[in-house]
């Protein structure tokens, strides 16, 4: 008996309001990214531990993050904290900083449906 996995493929046609949350979103996650590496890496460099910062942390310097999906935000910071940890684990490269220039993208959980 063979498993057959089945994909589905679909193409968004967002509003004007939603290009511009999904803009604002893209932005928002590549920045926090960023500034968290940066900040990790500043960290590291002057007491050689690991810095264990979270997006809350800038929302109150930066506001226009409570803007976004602060879900999107949260995976980011587990996204580079899973890249890092693989940097000194395993080997692999460093993490590297994010570029409006590459490919846009963020993930979000969903809740209740919504």
């Amino acid at each position: 008996m063979t498993i057959r996995q089945k994909s589905y493929k679909f193409r968004l046609y967002p509003s004007l309001d939603q290009r511009i949350m999904f803009a604002k979103t893209f932005g928002s996650s590549r920045a926090i990214w960023n500034m968290m590496l940066a900040d990790k890496i500043k960290y590291y460099e002057e007491t050689g531990k690991t810095l264990r910062n979270t997006p809350a942390q800038y929302k109150k310097e930066f506001p226009w993050l409570k803007e976004v999906d602060s879900l999107a935000l949260a995976n980011v910071q587990l996204n580079l904290q899973k890249a890092y940890k693989s940097f000194f684990n395993s080997g692999f490269g460093f993490p590297k900083f994010k570029s409006k220039r590459h490919r846009q993208s963020y993930r979000t959980n969903n809740q209740n449906g919504t």
